[in-house]
């Protein structure tokens, strides 16, 4: 069994997210917390230019998985998705899948030549989100970069652009953008807070001296995750209270409207979600008060992530700690120390 073994606290709230140093794994037998790979990943020395090599000769590509236990977003992947038989199967014929830790101490070898621990090379590579896929080329490429968690069609569509090495022809964003989605309204849903243009005039979201920071949503009809964004997440009070320190604006990603962007260009909705290479919905990306991007959220998340991505931003934490997942650590030790129950999935 292959279990990634983490520091209670940490592993109890840090769901996805960015990676930074972590006390050392605990082997310990019954870890509730453990989130096992699946039996047909590989077991490798983790020297990716062989590994890559290795799997060439097979015509595969390599998969590698950044993850970590007590995360329910890689436990939904590994036990969801990666229970399908359909996307097994094209995960066996056509990748090696190789599991790393982003709390891990496991030397790497990486395309540069760099020998790096798991945990310094997910942040070389700018893991920000668990699970984390980088779908690479025969040359260690990255070629795709799956952030968070994908339910299984839009997963399965993912590993398709590698598979048939569609990079040639097709943008990852343009690729997962035309993938329809299944079972959810096909109506976007409003909500009051979303800005609004004025009459005649395009959306204005120039940010103006002392203004409130922008948190722009990109979503799309036919999207389960973002009716349930709706439908939970802008239901919960702490995440409302974390709403009012921003303006909110909300795009559908195939939408045509005229819009100024932050940094004052004319563009539409669709051409600017283009340029922002936005390739999954519900998406959101996070300006500051000057207009710069400072965060994004490209996953499907649950409330408590969710609304503590606008604490983190409206708060304005993220210019003293640039690691998310810190910040998450730190919120959780508060709350523990505060006796509030967590609650991640819920």
């Amino acid at each position: 069994m292959k279990n990634y073994l983490f520091a209670a606290l940490a592993v109890a709230v840090l769901s996805f997210t960015a990676l930074l140093p972590a006390p050392a794994l605990a082997q310990a037998a019954g870890n509730p917390d453990a989130v096992d790979l699946p039996p047909f990943f590989a077991e490798t020395f983790l020297n990716f230019p062989e590994d890559a090599a290795s799997a060439k000769k097979g015509g595969k590509r390599l998969l590698l998985y950044f993850g970590q236990d007590g995360c329910p977003y890689c436990k939904t992947l590994l036990e969801t998705n990666f229970t399908q038989k359909a996307i097994v199967d094209k995960t066996k014929a056509k990748f090696v899948a190789i599991g790393l830790n982003v709390w891990g101490d496991r030397e790497t070898v990486w395309f540069d030549g760099v020998t790096r621990k798991e945990k310094d090379l997910a942040k070389h590579l700018k893991v920000q989100f668990t699970p984390t896929i980088l779908l690479l080329d025969e040359k260690g490429t990255t070629i795709a970069r799956i952030n968070g968690y994908y339910p299984p069609h839009r997963f399965s569509a993912a590993l398709d652009y590698s598979a048939q090495r569609l990079e040639a022809k097709i943008g990852f964003a343009e690729h997962m953008q035309a993938v329809p989605a299944t079972g959810a309204r096909a109506t976007l849903t409003d909500e009051p807070f979303f800005l609004k243009a004025a009459a005649g005039q395009p959306l204005d979201l120039r940010r103006k001296p002392g203004g409130k920071p922008l948190a722009v949503l990109f979503e799309t009809t036919h999207c389960a995750p973002c009716d349930e964004l709706h439908d939970e997440g802008f239901k919960r009070d702490n995440t409302l209270a974390a709403l009012k320190q921003f303006d909110v604006a909300r795009f559908s990603l195939s939408d045509r409207e005229a819009i100024v962007t932050p940094d004052g260009k004319q563009s539409s909705a669709k051409a600017w979600a283009k340029s922002l290479k936005i390739a999954y919905t519900p998406s959101v990306v996070f300006f500051d008060n000057a207009g710069k991007e400072v965060f994004r959220l490209e996953t499907y998340l649950r409330p408590f992530h969710f609304a503590s991505s606008f604490e983190y931003v409206g708060s304005g934490a993220y210019r003293k700690e640039p690691e998310f997942q810190r910040f998450l650590q730190n919120k959780a030790e508060h709350m523990k120390g505060q006796g509030e129950k967590l609650e991640l999935w819920k």
